[in-house]
């Protein structure tokens, strides 16, 4: 099982993501894309690596935005080093 990460920590890891934020005990990042079906293909790949990485993102989708949010359930909702490495896949999946 991961260890929740401190703030402090969090705070240091986002300075390698672009555009992810810490809020309220979740990191998340906004995305826009150009139509609908350029957001839904971006999130057929990111059910790919969320599988992979067994770890599951919670997101909205409206039209062309999709907002993520990530942290980790088996310790009380919180950030930790698993929550980074699916916002790293998730970036690779967006470029």
């Amino acid at each position: 099982m991961s260890n929740p990460l401190s703030e402090h920590e969090i705070e240091s890891k986002l300075k390698d993501l672009n555009d992810w934020r810490f809020e309220q005990n979740f990191i998340r990042k906004s995305f826009r894309f150009t139509t609908f079906r350029d957001a839904m293909s971006f999130l057929v790949r990111v059910s790919f690596e969320a599988e992979q990485l067994d770890h599951h993102p919670e997101i909205f989708n409206c039209y062309n935005q999709v907002d993520i949010s990530i942290n980790t359930h088996d310790v009380g909702g919180k950030v930790t080093e698993k929550d980074f490495a699916l916002a790293s896949a998730i970036d690779a999946c967006s470029s």
